[in-house]
Parts: C-alpha cells; sequence; structure tokens
C-alpha cells in the first residue's frame, strides 16, 4: 500500500509539471514492470525497445511498445543483444550507455546501428558499485549531470558540468528532469540542497519503498513528447 501510494505521489509531480501521464494496464505477473523506464529509449524519430538483460523481465516490453505505436516507429533490440533503458543517459545528442550487469556490448552496439544514422551519438560507459549507470549519474539540466564519482569516472562526460552528490548519499544521483525541474527523491536532502544552490528547481517525492527493489525516480516513467495536433 506505501508503494502505491507513493507511485501516486510521483504521478501527481508529473502532472504538476504539465505531463499527462498515460497509466498502462497492472500486469501482476510482471513484478518489476513498474520500472518502466528499462522497457524503451526514445527520441523524436523512433522508440528502441529494449530487451531487458534479466530474462523475467522481458515480457514487460511488449504493452510498452504496443503504447508507443501511436506515437513512434518502433525498432527493438534483438537477442543476443541486452539493453536496460536504465543504462541509457542522454545529454543533447549523445547517448552514454552503461556497460552493467543488465546491458551488454551487443545491446549497445544494436541502439547505435538504431540512432547513429538519425544524427546521434553512442558511447558505452564503464561502471563500479551499481545496478544501472541512472544510478550513477542523471541529467538535471541542459549540460548539467548529477553524479556519484564512486560509481563512474565523471570524466567521461566531457565539457558537461558535474553536480556531485553528498557522500552521505550514494544512492542520490538518480532524477528525472521535467522541463525546468527535477524529480528528486525527498529522502536525500543534502543533495538536494546542491541542485537548488546550483539554481535548479526540485520537486521531492518519497519513494523510498520502491528504492527497496532498487528503484528510482527516473526509473517509474518513459517521457515521451508529442507534438500538438
Amino acid at each position: 500500500d506505501r508503494a502505491r501510494a507513493q507511485h501516486l505521489g510521483y504521478e501527481e509531480a508529473l502532472r504538476d509539471l504539465g505531463c499527462e501521464v498515460l497509466q498502462l494496464a497492472e500486469e501482476p505477473e510482471l513484478p518489476d514492470s513498474v520500472f518502466v523506464e528499462d522497457a524503451a529509449v526514445v527520441v523524436d524519430e523512433l522508440a528502441v525497445v529494449t530487451r531487458p538483460g534479466a530474462s523475467s523481465r522481458r515480457g514487460e516490453v511488449q504493452s510498452l511498445a504496443e503504447a508507443l505505436a501511436q506515437w513512434r516507429e518502433i525498432t527493438q533490440i534483438q537477442a543476443p543483444g541486452a539493453l536496460d533503458g536504465g543504462d541509457v543517459l542522454r545529454l543533447g545528442r549523445i547517448f552514454y550507455v552503461g556497460l552493467s550487469s543488465r546491458t551488454n556490448a551487443e545491446g549497445l552496439r544494436q541502439l547505435a546501428l538504431a540512432l547513429e544514422p538519425r544524427g546521434y551519438s553512442v558511447r558505452g560507459v564503464e561502471l563500479g558499485a551499481c545496478l544501472h549507470l541512472k544510478s550513477a549519474a542523471c541529467a538535471v539540466a541542459e549540460g548539467v549531470v548529477l553524479a556519484n564519482p564512486d560509481w563512474l569516472d565523471v570524466g567521461v562526460f566531457g565539457d558537461a558540468e558535474v553536480i556531485a552528490v553528498a557522500e552521505e548519499e550514494p544512492f542520490a544521483a538518480n532524477a528525472v528532469a521535467v522541463g525546468d525541474a527535477v524529480i528528486h527523491p525527498a529522502a536525500f536532502l543534502l543533495t538536494r540542497q546542491r541542485l537548488q544552490v546550483r539554481g535548479i528547481s526540485v520537486r521531492p517525492v518519497e519513494v523510498d519503498e520502491l528504492a527497496k527493489a532498487e528503484g528510482g525516480v527516473s526509473c517509474c516513467s518513459v517521457l515521451v513528447t508529442v507534438a500538438a495536433s
């Protein structure tokens, strides 16, 4: 019940920041499907439906692909490729892909085949002790990354500005940027203060129950820009 209440609070934050929320049907046989980010990578030109690294999660992609097909051309990562959306971080036209226990080199290669002909660059990133790249780093504004330097070499981000999480809050790098604001876990006060000092508007949300399943705020949504009709 607490997890459900926190997810509803997360949806409310998205709506308050101007999003329309489309909630897909529940899939009780796929308990990780609440972490919908892992099932797709979406750009203006197409949606890349992933092949999650955990075999128990591969049934999650069908319903999301069907939903995204109304707005995007669909392509899909094929075996032996493995790719989790939580390992994919976009900064402008560059996509950084964490090579993790859930994403392999073949998944990265197939993502590059889908995106690079459309003018994007795809780069692999070695990770430390974290599940996904977005556990270690997330974009919080144009050209600004919130990161845990203990879990990856922040030099991979080149000229991007890096805000380090508070040492006491190693899991505080996960965030989701929506417009000019950032949704961020309420538990990480010290890191939130660093974002606010930088001039970034933060919308804190309670997600500690979801975090028990290694979920972050970025995990729970796929953001899609839809042109006005």
